[in-house]
């Protein structure tokens, strides 16, 4: 859908991973953004799981709870779709949405719609389908729609005093950012289904003035799975860390020296007492 290359637009800064596979957050990314008198302070979830996939409900049902907890906090719901489509998937989400807070529909990736004619009809069927509160047919990636997505949504935010200091930017810390950054390359550089079955362990990180030391583990299911993030001769697993050292010099903005480990850990998707040991909420 798009919901973390949104998130990093409205913020000005990557703060949620991306990739082009689906559901690539697995947590509550808090992003924000003071613009004058107003701070907005935007909730990227992960995508809700409506599939049962074996060896991964426990995961599942985690996620599903984040999503679930993080509808009863917010002032404002952005429900986003690609613009022109609606699932099945899509409308068991719909029904989950609380029925007394206001609602947005965000039609992303508006820029792919080959004739915008076609949108009018969409949208005329998704005000059938929910009482939205605004329209907006959108690219995440253009920064006019990102300004007028503030614009829309200032009015709807209650008064009351700022939540954080005006040049913050999220309330993640480095540690987690930098377990995260792993994680997206994984999804990057790897196939289809391993990243599903993999999760980022931080071991170590200290700081020595502007250098960090970084020692992560990445945990996957199986020994097909270590050999396919290792590569052959190490060579992918090395991409990964490059990479990801890349990106973490300069969010962090000092020197990384960043070790990378693979271990298996079978069914520790499946298993709340890993989930909770690897920092799943």
């Amino acid at each position: 859908m798009g919901k973390s290359t949104l998130l990093n637009a409205l913020v000005g800064q990557k703060i949620s991973i991306t990739s082009r596979k689906a559901q690539t957050t697995r947590h509550r990314i808090t992003g924000i953004r003071t613009l004058g008198a107003t701070q907005f302070i935007f909730v990227d979830t992960p995508g809700f799981q409506t599939k049962e996939i074996r060896g991964r409900t426990a995961l599942n049902r985690n996620l599903n709870r984040t999503v679930t907890s993080v509808l009863g906090d917010v002032d404002v719901v952005l429900f986003m779709v690609e613009a022109g489509r609606f699932s099945l998937d899509d409308a068991k989400v719909l029904a989950l949405l609380p029925p007394d807070k206001p609602v947005f529909l965000v039609a992303n990736k508006l820029d792919v719609v080959a004739r915008r004619t076609d949108i009018l009809p969409w949208l005329k069927s998704m005000q059938e389908r929910h009482p939205f509160t605004e329209y907006v047919p959108m690219s995440s990636t253009k920064p006019t729609d990102v300004e007028r997505l503030f614009k829309i949504v200032e009015p709807y935010l209650p008064q009351q005093p700022w939540l954080h200091e005006e040049d913050a930017l999220t309330d993640r810390s480095d540690k987690f950012m930098a377990a995260e950054l792993i994680r997206e390359k994984l999804f990057r550089l790897t196939g289809d289904e391993l990243p599903y079955s993999a999760t980022v362990v931080i071991d170590k990180y200290e700081e020595e003035g502007n250098l960090r030391r970084i020692a992560a583990t990445i945990v996957v299911e199986r020994d097909a799975h270590k050999g396919m993030v290792i590569g052959d001769g190490g060579e992918r697993l090395k991409r990964i860390g490059s990479e990801t050292r890349v990106e973490l010099e300069k969010l962090t903005d000092s020197k990384v020296f960043l070790e990378l480990w693979v271990k298996v850990r079978s069914g520790w998707a499946d298993s709340e007492e890993h989930l909770r040991s690897y920092g799943y909420e």
